[in-house]
């Protein structure tokens, strides 16, 4: 398996969703070993910012990456539109201090990503293997990590709010390209219509509307169109939380297991696996028969059980 990047340039500009401004971000082709990397155009020097776990500096209704005082918001959709499309270096170059949040979904960054194409570079690409389960929770919620029995990464995803729109739906796949297209790309944001006055007076969601998210009444959907899939929240839950993963700067080999996380749960999965030495190692990885993942490098032992680390 090679690195890869994109084959050529793209942009596209929109409204950003918590700022209220435009921006346009433009993703241009990386070399090998350089990931994903943004860059503020707006600013002097044009500041740097590595899409990386210890970049996060805020993780309050959205993931906000940061360096020395310059940050760059909401990059979550599009880091799960790389990430699920398997790019591993491009830098973004944004003219402002948003990511525009389109329709909500990842949609639209995966089509631009389709329409330049992909190409391979003549690095290898390095995984995250994961070898001891690891574990983060805060009350009833949690994530999980395991290995993969499979040498796969797999998710298993479940919601459950009080309102009926949201009661016990649940998402749970192997990951794969087609996967990503087919069943999480086009989930949109979403949001109570009684939470969105605080939002503002807050300074956030001051772009947002019914053109970009799905927006919940007491007891119906404001949104004319309705929902694009019966269980479309918890469908971008896992869009959220494959952009906040891509951050680790790797492809994980594991098995996810979530329970109403969120970005900063998400973000503490990452900080606590990056710790976690002897619980996962890197690897390149090849490919068996029919598709299916295996470890190149020796002595990555197969999933045999274990407790979950605290």
């Amino acid at each position: 398996m090679k690195q890869t990047t994109i084959n050529k340039s793209f942009s596209i500009s929109g409204i950003a969703l918590h700022s209220g401004l435009d921006t346009t971000v433009t993703v241009k082709p990386s070399g090998e070993d350089t990931g994903i990397v943004f860059i503020r155009s707006d600013i002097a020097g044009s500041p740097h910012i590595p899409a990386l776990t210890s970049s996060v500096v805020a993780t309050s209704y959205a993931t906000t990456l940061g360096v020395d005082g310059v940050t760059v918001a909401t990059v979550e959709h599009l880091m799960a539109a790389l990430y699920g499309m398997g790019v591993d270096n491009a830098v973004v170059m944004v003219n402002g201090p948003e990511i525009p949040i389109l329709d909500g979904s990842a949609v639209a960054f995966t089509e631009l990503i389709d329409d330049v194409g992909i190409r391979k570079l003549d690095a290898a690409r390095k995984y995250i293997v994961i070898k001891k389960p690891i574990k983060v929770s805060e009350g009833d919620k949690h994530i999980y990590l395991y290995p993969s029995e499979n040498m796969e990464m797999s998710i298993d995803y479940r919601i459950d709010f009080a309102h009926p729109f949201l009661a016990k739906q649940s998402f749970s796949s192997p990951f794969s390209k087609d996967v990503f297209r087919r069943e999480v790309v086009r989930a949109r944001t979403f949001g109570f219509l009684k939470d969105v006055e605080m939002l503002k007076a807050n300074g956030l969601a001051r772009g947002g509307g019914l053109n970009n998210a799905v927006v919940i009444g007491d007891d119906d959907i404001l949104n004319e169109e309705g929902l694009r899939f019966p269980d479309e929240f918890v469908r971008h839950k896992v869009l959220d939380f494959m952009g906040d993963i891509a951050l680790l700067g790797h492809h994980i080999i594991g098995r996810f297991e979530a329970y109403r996380s969120g970005h900063n749960m998400n973000h503490r999965l990452a900080v606590k696996l990056l710790k976690s030495q002897g619980r996962f190692e890197f690897s390149t990885t090849g490919r068996k028969k029919g598709g299916s993942v295996y470890v190149v490098k020796p002595g990555v032992p197969a999933y045999v059980g274990g407790a979950v680390t605290a």
